[in-house]
């Protein structure tokens, strides 16, 4: 029955890959420039955008992560979706706009196109480090993602880390090598589907299937009557204060990190940003709340059958999503759940490795070492860069596997979320509503944020006092809000060109 259950799974997943297959053969037909490769020629439809910029934005933290952070936190869980809410909400309503009618009138295809374009930089200063930035933790955040597909392929189908890992390596590589940029996001939207319907109705058939006795609030009461409280589960105040906003300020990296906003760029027009806004918000509402309630029912459901609580929250409780879908699922449908997994993180790598590619190819390589080139000259290269930033990150991960196999894989994609959004949503911010922002303030900022992501994480945390609370805040907000005061600052002191308004 088991080689059975193994034959259907795999199956299934078959049928999946070669969709992506398909989707990337079809892509690879519109790629006629570089223009094409890394931001689909500016002519992607919003329902293709909204959904890959969700995807991508989610990643597998949201199946993997957030349905174990649900089963961890409980309720004050929740503060994670109503963050990201409103992330999404002031990213599409008040940003999305000015950022789409800013690059057109600069004609940038990469984030630091954009900057050095609105700067009038002079040096190639802002677009080394916003380059090479993007490059290191886009490379860490890659990282976390095959990480995830390992654990992923080892908790739900018993293959082992190492070899999953390569899989997913394949996989993803295989589409966007020859589809780029509009592989990239038509597989998003095909694998965002995915994850919403399976997400949203994961916990209905859950509810329906269980004896709900004294009901779920009094079910983790039973637990610990510190997961209904929503405020956070400590004694002291202040701790709870900094849990709060550690969940709900992960919202803030949706205020202009790279791997979204190149989707602004890439939407066909403004119209279409109007119309995209509802479809990220209704993705982002159902399936963050989905993914916590999964966590809470099956943290009821579990040991209320007598489950150890090891099994449950062992390894950051990565695992509960596996056992819930095949403690209530059949076996076609636990299949079709653990495709969607690797939809989460195939979406999320798919866009990383093509915004690190086109870092180094178009903002190092063309625009510093080979000004000559023209972008139809490079998409050979960008190809080979791709491969290059596959293949260290893949290592990275592996590396990860050995040395902490306790990791929590929730925080560690939270870091290396972070660390770009920390380094770059403040300049893009301060770049669309404030005209008096300097190159040099925007240079600040940016070196700011990324030291700022390093120091919170390996000093401030490990500090007798005050070290706890840091650790429940975690490093986004405190980098993000440094960046953004070092940064105006800056501009005071040393005051620019006026950028465009």
């Amino acid at each position: 029955m088991q080689d059975k259950d193994l034959i259907v799974k795999i199956a299934v997943l078959a049928v999946y890959v070669g969709i992506l297959f398909l989707i990337g053969i079809l892509a690879s037909k519109r790629i006629k420039s570089m223009s094409d490769y890394y931001v689909g020629g500016k002519k992607m439809g919003f329902w293709a955008v909204a959904f890959s910029a969700r995807a991508t934005g989610e990643s597998g933290w949201l199946l993997i992560g957030l349905t174990g952070m649900g089963a961890m936190a409980g309720y004050s869980a929740y503060w994670v979706v109503l963050g990201e809410l409103l992330g999404v909400y002031i990213s599409w309503q008040f940003m999305a706009k000015k950022f789409k009618r800013r690059s057109d009138e600069y004609q940038a295809i990469t984030i630091p196109d954009y900057l050095e374009s609105h700067f009038k930089s002079t040096t190639n200063t802002l677009r080394i480090i916003s380059a090479s930035t993007l490059v290191i933790f886009v490379v860490i955040y890659v990282a976390s993602q095959m990480d995830v597909t390992g654990i992923a392929f080892e908790s739900m189908l018993g293959i082992d880390y190492r070899i999953g890992a390569l899989i997913g390596f394949f996989i993803v590589l295989a589409y966007i090598f020859i589809g780029g940029f509009v592989a990239a996001v038509w597989s998003d939207m095909f694998q965002g589907i995915l994850m919403f319907f399976g997400l949203v109705l994961l916990p209905v058939v859950v509810w329906f299937s269980i004896d709900h006795g004294t009901g779920i609030t009094d079910g983790l009461n039973a637990i610990d009557p510190t997961l209904t409280q929503i405020m956070g589960r400590s004694d002291d105040g202040i701790m709870n204060l900094f849990t709060i906003l550690g969940f709900s300020m992960i919202g803030l990296g949706f205020l202009g990190s790279p791997q979204v906003y190149v989707r602004f760029m890439s939407i066909q027009s403004e119209e279409e940003v109007d119309k995209g806004k509802w479809v990220a918000l209704l993705f982002t509402l159902l399936t963050d709340a989905a993914a916590v309630t999964i966590g809470i029912l099956a943290r009821v459901y579990f040991t209320s059958e007598g489950q150890d609580p090891e099994a449950i929250l062992g390894n950051g409780g990565e695992d509960v999503l596996s056992m819930i879908t095949n403690e209530f699922l059949p076996t076609i449908l636990v299949a079709i759940f653990i495709a969607i997994v690797l939809s989460a993180i195939m979406s999320t790598i798919d866009s990383l490795l093509i915004l690190a590619s086109s870092a180094v190819t178009r903002d190092f390589y063309q625009k510093i070492f080979r000004p000559d080139l023209k972008d139809e000259d490079l998409t050979k290269f960008s190809r080979l860069v791709t491969l290059a930033m596959a293949i260290a990150s893949l290592g990275i991960a592996i590396l990860l596997y050995n040395l902490y196999p306790n990791r929590q894989i929730f925080w560690i994609m939270i870091f290396g979320w972070s660390g770009i959004a920390a380094t770059f949503c403040p300049v893009i911010i301060l770049s669309l509503f404030w005209k008096a922002y300097s190159e040099r303030g925007a240079i600040a900022s940016m070196i700011t944020g990324f030291t700022s992501v390093m120091f919170f994480k390996f000093v401030v945390s490990n500090m007798e006092e005050i070290g706890p609370y840091f650790i429940e805040l975690d490093v986004l907000a405190p980098s993000f809000a440094l960046a953004m005061i070092v940064g105006y600052i800056v501009s005071k002191i040393y005051p620019g060109t006026v950028a465009a308004t």
